[in-house]
Order: C-alpha cells, then sequence, then structure tokens
C-alpha cells in the first residue's frame, strides 16, 4: 500500500511570524474584539508585502524610511490597490505604529522605526452653512398657520439661529434661563453647554417675538398637558422636547421650504457663526456666543468666510478670470 506523502506547510517569514505574534497579543492580553483583529492583520499583511518587495525579511531591519515610504505608497497607490484618503492611511499606519512599538518594547527590534513617521492630517472638512435667504425661507416655512406647534417650531428655529445654541442647549432651556420683557437684560438666555458651562447670549428681535409669541399663546395650551415641567420648548404631551423631535421640526421645515440636502440643528448654528464673521464680527466675540473652549475651534469658520470672499471676487472682478 503507497504511503501518501503529507504537503509540507509553508513556512511563514520572519515578519509575518512577528506579525502573528503582536495579534496573538492583542487577542489574549489586550482582549480587543475579533474584528479589530482582522483589520490589523489585513493591515500588516499589506506592510509587509510592501516591506518584502523591498528585499526586507526580518523586523529589525526595517528603518523609518521604510515606514515613510509605506505611507507614501499608501497615499499614492498601486496597480493592485487605489490610493487611500489621510483618514485611511492614517488608520492603517495605526497598525504598522503598533506593531513596531510592540516589538520595540518585548527587546525583539533595537528601536521603534515606526515612532517618528506622522499620519496624514486630514484635510478640514469646512461647516455647512446656508445663505441668509435660506435660513430665512426655512423660519419662513416653520411657521404654519398660528397654532401652538408653529408658534414653538418657529421659535425654536429662531433660538437655534438667533444664539447659535446647540440643539441640546436650545431643548435643555428653563423659563427661568430666558429673560423677556422690557428691561436692561431683556433678550438673554442663559444656555448650558458642554461640560455643564454657562454663557448668557443676547438674542436678537426677531428671536424675541417668535419666542414670546410661543411663550404666551402657544405654550399654555401645551403645558395643561403635562405635569409642570419648566422646560421652554414642549411637546404636545406638555413634557421637554426631544433631540429627536427637535431634529424632525427643522426636516420638516426644510422640505416645505424647499431646501435640498441634509438640514440639522447644526446647520443653523454653523450658519449663525458664519454670517457674523460675514458681517465683521471678531472671531473671539463669536467664540464666546459659541461657548468653544479654544478659539482654534472657532477659526475653522474664518475658512468658510474666506472661502465666499474668493467665490465673490471671482464672480464679480473683471480681471478675476
Amino acid at each position: 500500500m503507497a504511503t501518501q506523502t503529507a504537503t509540507p506547510t509553508p513556512r511563514q517569514s520572519a515578519l509575518a511570524r512577528a506579525a502573528r505574534g503582536w495579534i496573538d497579543h492583542l487577542r489574549v492580553e489586550r482582549g480587543v474584539s475579533q474584528h479589530t483583529q482582522q483589520a490589523y492583520s489585513r493591515d500588516l499583511r499589506r506592510y509587509i508585502a510592501f516591506l518584502e518587495a523591498q528585499g526586507i525579511e526580518r523586523p529589525e531591519d526595517v528603518g523609518e524610511a521604510n515606514v515613510a515610504a509605506f505611507l507614501t505608497h499608501l497615499r499614492e497607490g498601486s496597480e493592485t490597490h487605489p490610493p487611500l484618503a489621510a483618514s485611511s492611511a492614517a488608520r492603517t499606519l495605526v497598525a504598522v505604529r503598533g506593531w513596531h512599538r510592540f516589538l520595540a518594547v518585548e527587546g525583539d527590534t533595537a528601536a521603534d522605526p515606526a515612532r517618528e513617521v506622522a499620519p496624514p492630517v486630514p484635510a478640514r472638512r469646512l461647516p455647512k452653512a446656508i445663505s441668509l435667504d435660506q435660513v430665512e425661507a426655512l423660519l419662513d416655512a416653520a411657521a404654519v398657520g398660528d397654532t401652538p406647534a408653529s408658534l414653538r417650531d418657529r421659535a425654536l428655529l429662531e433660538v437655534l439661529y438667533g444664539c447659535g445654541a446647540r440643539v441640546s442647549e436650545a431643548i435643555g432651556l428653563d423659563m427661568d434661563d430666558v429673560v423677556s420683557g422690557d428691561g436692561e437684560d431683556a433678550g438673554l438666555v442663559r444656555l448650558f453647554g458642554k461640560g455643564n458651562k454657562e454663557r448668557v447670549v443676547p438674542l436678537g428681535r426677531y428671536a424675541q417675538e417668535a419666542l414670546d409669541a410661543w411663550l404666551v399663546r402657544g405654550r399654555p395650551a401645551f403645558a395643561t398637558k403635562g405635569k409642570g415641567t419648566a422646560a421652554v420648548f414642549l411637546n404636545q404631551r406638555g413634557g421637554r422636547l426631544s433631540r429627536q423631535s427637535a431634529w424632525n421640526i427643522i426636516q420638516a421645515a426644510a422640505d416645505r421650504a424647499g431646501l435640498s440636502g441634509h438640514l440639522s440643528p447644526h446647520t443653523l448654528r454653523h450658519s449663525f457663526a458664519t454670517h457674523l464673521l460675514d458681517g465683521g464680527a471678531d472671531v473671539r466675540v463669536v467664540q464666546e456666543l459659541l461657548g468653544h473652549a479654544s478659539v482654534t475651534t472657532t477659526q475653522i469658520y474664518t475658512l468658510v468666510t474666506a472661502r465666499h470672499l474668493r467665490e465673490v471676487y471671482a464672480q464679480a472682478h473683471p480681471r478675476a478670470q
């Protein structure tokens, strides 16, 4: 009887064995999810294939220039792989950096060649803002008739745009947070932002009028159905309006106004900041109004207004083109 010869198992390269050791460490010692293990394994297979194509066979032979070249390879792509966006390349580099850091800590390599290779920085996404005409169309579309619901919807949108409030800040308003009437402090609202940080911001005349109309003619009709909540914005059962309901109110108004694209409460906040800067407001003032801890966060809006200026210049100046 002929004896069958077993097919020899392909021998793993030193790079592949080292990668397997790190993945096992993540699974056993760190307890990372199977999904993360699979993602890191996939990233390292691509990295190892790149290294082997460069003639590198052992982890200790990898230098910083090799890691940097791999990052360039990710961004530029190849015949078998399309170029990766900055965010995707940065995610792949996480696996590479984690692996090399592990090998250095374990003493398998003398140094960490990936330590000084910084991941690419994704392009800054400009906040979505709509024009003043679109804001006015949206606000008008929120007021359908003179029902308590329409008075509330108009007041909510006016507050979101009138003081740049986050949706959580707007629906979190209580009656004591609103100063109405004709006194020196009239037209101010107290908002509680991230970390429960308090700030007092002014409301414009349109927002004041819409809010007063809701509080006098609309809110009492809903309040009688509830349990005496102090919330400014109520649902039809008399309870505090939810975030999801606020989103739905804006979407319904956007549909009625014929505005394309996805609009959210944050769209009005972005528009508030952009229109202030377009009108000449100081970025530090806008920072305070928005409740940003750092002016760096606010400065992204200056990129929006600079783009707007370039567009106007290109359209209006006779020698721009």
